[in-house]
């Protein structure tokens, strides 16, 4: 099995609304589905600055992308961390029938090594609920610096957990 990560493109986008869907229900990311607007929208954001996807054997089996922070999120992101020298890995996810295969590593490798060249810090949320997501990247050594309650997280979830990378390995 040969996973190779690339440069998302136009025409991987209608791939990985499949592959978003597919995973949801065992995923649970996102948390609201069906999405109140186009998924494409969900993949594709208006803050990205890169994004990639990772093949297997020639088939698209994830996507993660790195943005600029806005909104409220980013101005706690600030505050708890005291620059603006930072950079958000959005929308990663990887194909159930991936899982294990090392998809999720490559692609959050790819994007953290992104955001760092551009001379930024990395930072994500993450619902705690997504068990499996969050022990990835406590594993990888990501750290939780706060909490937040976005409005598009329903009351019947616990407030996002903000994570941060900031020690080189």
């Amino acid at each position: 099995m040969s996973v190779v990560v690339r440069a998302r493109r136009p025409e991987d986008v209608p791939v990985l609304c499949e592959v978003l869907a597919g995973q949801q229900a065992s995923s649970h990311y996102p948390v609201r589905w069906p999405l109140p607007f186009p998924v494409e929208d969900f993949i594709v954001r208006p803050t990205e600055l890169a994004s990639w996807v990772a093949e297997i054997d020639g088939r698209v089996a994830g996507h993660v992308s790195a943005g600029r922070l806005d909104g409220e999120l980013g101005e706690q992101f600030v505050v708890l961390l005291g620059t603006e020298h930072l950079a958000e890995i959005a929308v990663l996810f990887v194909a159930e029938d991936a899982l294990g295969a090392g998809v999720g590593g490559r692609l959050l490798d790819t994007a953290v090594d992104w955001i760092r060249e551009s001379g930024r810090e990395p930072v994500l949320d993450v619902v705690p609920a997504h068990d499996r997501a969050l022990a990835v990247y406590r594993h990888r050594g990501w750290s939780t610096i706060g909490e937040a309650r976005p409005a598009f997280l329903g009351a019947e979830h616990p407030p996002l957990l903000l994570m941060t990378l900031s020690a080189r390995p």
